[in-house]
């Protein structure tokens, strides 16, 4: 799969409260009952990561002959990444996409540099970086945590930022509240952009920035515009901050509770589907862009090697850097290539 920097640019939905499990293994089922997992996520019907989950069910529920479903809670049905995380690790079946930033702090640390700013030039760095053995540690880190990733070739999207005042330099964004989601990564990222960055619910972005809490955002342009931020938020930097592949991880025990050709088949499906996954997103962010512009988003004129630059800083910063091991990025960029 080779996708250039900028040439990027179902199942049943249900919807039911989880309560936190209260045991730590994945629940018991009646012999002959189907397996049924829980695909948990933030994104709303309509985007592509839904669309491609959709299609994810299908071929699970076709491919296991019924034995083995799943039913889909988008638009944080089942709470926020940080609580479907702990429902895993409680052991309830469920299945979420995550990024290096929440699994460092899940504890594997090392891991949260692949969400570091403007690490990854091209998608094929993150490809690259993911066959690593680098890598293949950080994944047997994070199953020692009681978390398995299932794939890791989704593209969640260039993440870009939306504001509801111009800026014509990175120093305008001083002082800027800018929404993230709640991880030292992200908060970290865009401090040293020299913004103020504040963590909150995707869901609460639209009123907050109707109600002057917060300036602006990021996410992927099929985000931004499917949230109707637009409506909201007039001035759009294509500063591409973060190449955002995204994994798909659930908790061990409950992977640990189907058998060899079910893990399997969960895996290839998953895999399979975020090939077709990718080349959507190419097509969506093309669309959001042109809705975004038809909405009357200005697209900010910006130096974006001014905020590359300006970004360096994060790496020096001690929240982030101390937890990691000696020589992190040197040992990132060698294996990227």
């Amino acid at each position: 799969m080779k996708l250039g920097r900028r040439s990027f640019l179902g199942a049943s939905v249900a919807a039911a409260a989880l309560g936190t499990a209260a045991c730590t293994r994945a629940p018991d089922r009646a012999p002959g009952d189907p397996i049924v997992l829980q695909g948990a996520y933030e994104n709303n019907p309509g985007e592509p990561i839904h669309d491609s989950m959709l299609e994810w069910a299908r071929l699970l529920d076709e491919r296991s002959d019924g034995e083995v479903r799943m039913s889909l809670f988008p638009s944080s049905q089942l709470g926020s990444k940080t609580d479907v995380i702990d429902q895993m690790l409680a052991g309830s079946p469920v299945i979420t996409l995550a990024d290096g930033a929440f699994y460092a702090d899940q504890g594997v640390p090392d891991f949260g540099i692949t969400f570091a700013p403007f690490l990854f030039e091209t998608w094929d760095d993150c490809w690259t970086l993911t066959e690593s053995e680098w890598y293949r540690r950080q994944l047997t880190g994070l199953e020692q945590k009681g978390l398995k990733i299932l794939c890791s070739n989704w593209i969640y999207g260039e993440r870009h930022t939306l504001l509801t005042r111009p800026v014509s330099s990175v120093e305008e964004l001083h002082g800027m509240k800018i929404r993230v989601p709640a991880n030292i990564i992200q908060i970290e990222g865009f401090s040293a952009l020299g913004a103020t960055p504040t963590p909150m619910a995707l869901g609460d972005v639209y009123t907050s920035l109707q109600q002057g809490t917060i300036d602006g955002l990021e996410n992927p342009l099929p985000v931004l515009e499917n949230g109707k931020f637009q409506e909201v938020a007039k001035y759009l930097a294509l500063d591409g901050h973060v190449l955002n592949y995204t994994t798909w991880v659930t908790g061990t025990a409950t992977f640990d509770s189907l058998s060899e050709d079910q893990q399997q088949l969960l895996i290839s499906t998953g895999e399979e589907v975020g090939i077709s996954n990718n080349e959507n997103q190419l097509a969506a962010e093309e669309e959001a862009l042109q809705t975004l512009l038809d909405g009357g988003v200005e697209v900010l004129d910006i130096d974006r090697s001014e905020w590359q630059e300006a970004a360096l800083s994060f790496y020096d910063s001690e929240r982030v850097t101390s937890l990691w091991t000696d020589g992190l990025h040197e040992t990132v960029k060698e294996a990227i290539g």
